[in-house]
Order: structure tokens, then sequence, then C-alpha cells
């Protein structure tokens, strides 16, 4: 039986750091808050793969406050998320949308998706990434930051 998870993270802007999302770095004025490199996308996607695991949430095994995790890079952490989940256990696709009023993904989309499947060790086909803006409405409306929603479908040993 197919397992599903849901993922969701924010991070505000804030002027002294680089912008990364989807394991790629953006050439953005702006980049995100965070106790990592605060990849809001990466982060939502490991959310809905521990969540189809039933392992719990990144802040469980990365907590804010071990230090060891301080500027980490987030595609890193994702390929110690995907080392956790149960053996035999596949990734059938990652579904993520970005909320962002700027900036643009779509020419970034592509990178992006490859760099995700690449530390999931899947093909970047099973990687969609999807990008709306908030319509002017909210934090994220008013470019005070960015969100990312994720699903992750895990196929166990022996179907399919």
């Amino acid at each position: 039986m197919t397992r599903v998870g849901l993922g969701y993270d924010v991070h505000r802007f804030v002027s002294d750091r680089p912008l990364v999302l989807g394991g790629i770095t953006l050439p953005w004025s702006q980049g995100l808050e965070g106790h990592s490199d605060a990849d809001v996308l990466t982060h939502a996607i490991m959310d809905a793969l521990l969540g189809a695991a039933g392992l719990g949430d990144i802040g469980v095994h990365f907590p804010p406050s071990d230090e060891q995790w301080r500027d980490a890079r987030s595609l890193d952490l994702l390929v110690i998320v995907r080392d956790l989940l149960p053996d035999g256990w596949s990734i059938e696709n990652i579904d993520a949308t970005i909320l962002a009023e700027a900036p643009k993904i779509g020419p970034y989309r592509e990178a992006m998706c490859a760099a995700l499947a690449g530390a999931l060790g899947i093909a970047p086909e099973r990687v969609n990434i999807k990008a709306t803006t908030n319509e002017q409405m909210g934090f994220v409306g008013r470019g005070e930051g960015i969100a990312a929603l994720a699903s992750a479908a895990l196929r166990p040993p022996g179907e399919g």
C-alpha cells in the first residue's frame, strides 16, 4: 500500500544570505532566515517524506537547538532523510508548490528538479515543482517570505 506524506515550511526574507530553493542558489537580493540554509522547498519535501514513512518531522531529526545543523546544506539533510526511509521502500513521486510573489521560479524549475532528484536517487521526472503567488495577500503577498507545500508518495517493497 502506497503511503503519502504532506510537508509545509515557511521562512522569512533576510538581506544577508543567499536564496537557496530546491538545492540551488538563485540570483536574488534576499535570502531566507533559518538555522540551516533555510531552503524552504527542500524542508517541505523532507517533512513530506518523513510523514509518509511515519518518522516524525525535520525538527525531530535536525533540531535548531543542535549546532551541528547550523548553516547545513538542506540537500545534504535530504540525503539523510532518504537514508532514514525503511529498507526497500521507494520514492514514487514528489509534488511541491512554492508560494512566493518573487522571484519567478520558472527559469530554475528544471535545475531544482534535477538537484532534488539527484539527492533522492530518483529520476527527475518523479519530482514536480509548481509555483504560485499569494495574490498580494498575507506575509507571502507582502513579500516578507516564501512558503512551500509538498507531498511524497512512498511505495513499499514488492509493490509496483
